[in-house]
């Protein structure tokens, strides 16, 4: 079972003119088996809150707490937090030429378990793990996400989550540049990982298309930094239908 709890989170970045804040306090609560989505317009700190839970250094957390079943979170370094059980799919995949899928998937398995997979065990897994999303078994031996289409870009994403076995999953916008097919094999694919018992999904999005494949306990509005609504998944229906405008406008005073 785990518990993702996230408190009055404020994050900056340093820019030219100084640091500019880009959390505003958020708050938010994964619990054990559920699935959350966020949902915002372009520049609303999305993929900020991401980014600032998996511990990416460009990001300072100047307030609040983020803690992974009552670990401080913000304490662990990258891989600590990924060997605690968080995991990222990023919305740009980097390229890691001369790194082969195989070697990489296995040496990230060994560093998160503390030991190397039995070899023989190790190829089938991954071999079966990309079958199931529809990429063939000779990708294990190719660079890391080099000359790699967008769509096999996030599919790999996915092979690792199932690979990996985290605890809680951070997806950032894996549903950006997909085709309808592409889309379908990834929700198939968090959705194999979310049925499992104790798993917990933040699932980051701009649109509702992944939303009729992953049905999400929880939507989460986010603009200019914070949580401006949330709702169940009738909100994403919502959002659909009014899009974000209600939640930028700025009362007038009178």
């Amino acid at each position: 079972m785990s518990t993702l709890e996230i408190k009055d989170l404020r994050v900056s970045v340093d820019t030219e003119d100084g640091p500019k804040e880009i959390l505003k306090g958020v708050t938010l609560t994964i619990g054990d088996g559920e699935t959350h989505a966020i949902m915002g317009p372009n520049g609303s700190g999305k993929s900020t809150l991401a980014y600032s839970i998996a511990g990416h250094p460009k990001y300072t957390i100047t307030g609040g707490t983020v803690t992974l079943d009552g670990e401080d979170v913000l304490a662990m370094s990258v891989d600590q937090r990924a060997r605690a059980g968080l995991f990222l799919a990023m919305q740009y995949p980097v390229e890691v030429p001369g790194v082969s899928v195989s070697n990489f998937l296995r040496t990230a398995k060994t560093a998160i378990d503390g030991e190397a997979p039995k070899l023989r065990t190790w190829v089938k897994d991954v071999n079966t793990a990309l079958e199931q999303l529809n990429l063939d078994p000779s990708f294990g031996q190719r660079s890391v996400n080099e000359g790699f289409s967008g769509g096999e870009k996030k599919r790999h994403e996915i092979a690792q989550l199932e690979l990996l076995n985290p605890h809680v999953a951070i997806l950032d916008e894996t549903d950006s540049g997909l085709d309808i097919d592409a889309l379908k094999v990834v929700a198939e694919g968090v959705n194999r990982f979310r049925a499992q018992e104790g798993k917990g999904v933040l699932l980051i999005t701009h649109y509702t298309r992944i939303l009729r494949y992953i049905t999400p306990d929880y939507v989460h509005v986010f603009v200019n930094g914070r949580i401006a609504e949330q709702g169940g998944p009738e909100l994403a229906d919502q959002l659909e239908a009014e899009g974000y405008d209600k939640y930028l406008r700025v009362p007038t005073g009178g």
